[in-house]
Order: C-alpha cells, then sequence, then structure tokens
C-alpha cells in the first residue's frame, strides 16, 4: 500500500514537472516586440559594452555587443533589468501602451561607486626609523647624479687598472695593431711629429695648465 502510494505522487510529480519544464512561461506571440537599444554610462554617455539584459518576465536575457548595442524579443509591460561591472543594476519596465511591433531605446547606468577610507603606506616600521632615515636623507643625492659619479673617466680608469688582462682583451689588442698597420702598409710608418693635430693639442694643454699638474 505504501509503495503504490508512493508511486502515486512521484508519478505525479514528475508529471507537473515536465509540463512546466515544456512551458514555463505562456507568452502571447500576437504582443511580441523587437526591443532593442544602446546600453551608455551616464557620466560621459560612452557605450557599455557586453552589458547583460536580462527579462525578468520570460526569463530570459541577451548580452549586448562591442559597442553597447542589444536586440531581443519582447512583450510591453515586461521588466528588464541591465547589469553592467562597476555600475548599478538599472530595472526597466517596457510600456504596455506599444502599438508597433519595434521599439528603441538609450539606457543609461549609474557608477556603483564605493568611498573607502583613506589608507597611508609608510616604508618605515615606526616614527623612529622615519625619523632616523629623513635625517641621514641625502636630497641632492639622487639615482642620476650617482650614476655620473660612478661613470666618470676617474673610476672608470680606476675599475679599468684593477682589471687583469685575459685572452680576449689581447686578441682585441692584436687585431687593433694589424688594423692600424693597414694604413702604413709598404711605406714607411707615420710620424706623428710632423702632425699639426698633434701640436695643437700639446699647445692646447699647455695653455691649460694640464702639463703642469702631470
Amino acid at each position: 500500500m505504501k509503495f503504490s502510494l508512493c508511486s502515486f505522487f512521484l508519478c505525479l510529480f514528475l508529471t507537473s514537472y515536465g509540463q512546466n519544464k515544456v512551458n514555463p512561461v505562456k507568452i502571447d506571440t500576437n504582443k511580441l516586440i523587437q526591443f532593442s537599444g544602446v546600453v551608455v554610462s551616464e557620466g560621459d554617455l560612452s557605450a557599455l559594452p557586453y552589458t547583460t539584459v536580462f527579462d525578468k518576465t520570460i526569463r530570459r536575457g541577451v548580452i549586448s555587443d562591442y559597442y553597447g548595442f542589444f536586440s531581443m524579443v519582447a512583450m510591453p509591460g515586461d521588466t528588464l533589468f541591465f547589469s553592467y561591472i562597476g555600475y548599478k543594476t538599472s530595472a526597466y519596465v517596457i510600456p504596455d501602451t506599444l502599438t508597433e511591433k519595434r521599439y528603441s531605446i538609450i539606457h543609461m547606468l549609474q557608477h556603483d561607486t564605493l568611498n573607502l577610507p583613506t589608507v597611508t603606506v609608510y616604508p618605515w616600521p615606526s616614527r623612529e626609523d622615519f625619523a632616523r632615515a629623513f635625517v641621514d636623507m641625502h636630497p641632492y643625492d639622487d639615482a642620476i647624479r650617482r650614476a655620473q659619479r660612478e661613470l666618470s673617466g676617474e673610476n672608470l680608469a680606476f675599475a679599468a687598472a684593477r682589471l687583469e688582462g685575459d685572452a680576449g682583451n689581447a686578441y682585441l689588442t692584436t687585431r687593433n695593431m694589424a688594423y692600424t698597420k693597414l694604413y702604413s702598409n709598404n711605406q714607411l710608418p707615420a710620424n706623428n711629429l710632423f702632425n699639426p693635430y698633434s701640436w695643437a693639442k700639446l699647445i692646447q694643454d699647455w695653455k691649460a695648465g694640464k702639463l703642469a699638474k702631470q
């Protein structure tokens, strides 16, 4: 007896569920309209791409394209919900007094702004560390000045003097000497004693006092 009652109620439930699933909402096809529009932002009227447009009445929806345009089949009196990330969800009711089969709108969404309290992040764990860093700070010793100081001629010459020669440097030196000999091939080598540029540089260094410093 109990098994028969359980089977009866189970069949009744499955039958009702199947009927609701096949035809969940009754739609009068004579009242259908082509509902379309563009979703824009209320601030600068820019298009909102890929906005979700959901018809709560018939429980169907679409997504707008890259330009915020959408088009769907609806009925007068349906309630639509527009949702987009970063904006407030907005509702719109299609007028039930429409006489045409087409209806278009421009729907605007408002920014969903949430003001959070200001948080200031400091690179020092305590006030004492901040005071110590402030006293030891060198405001005019920035990265550019440090790079110029490290790349000065004196520092580069000092670093080069401490480097040991290797096979690569020896090869480059030998190759440069061979290239230099090509300028005086099959003739006497050049004598810098008669080089006017060398004499001009010597006189310029003598007037500037560079020879005295050396």
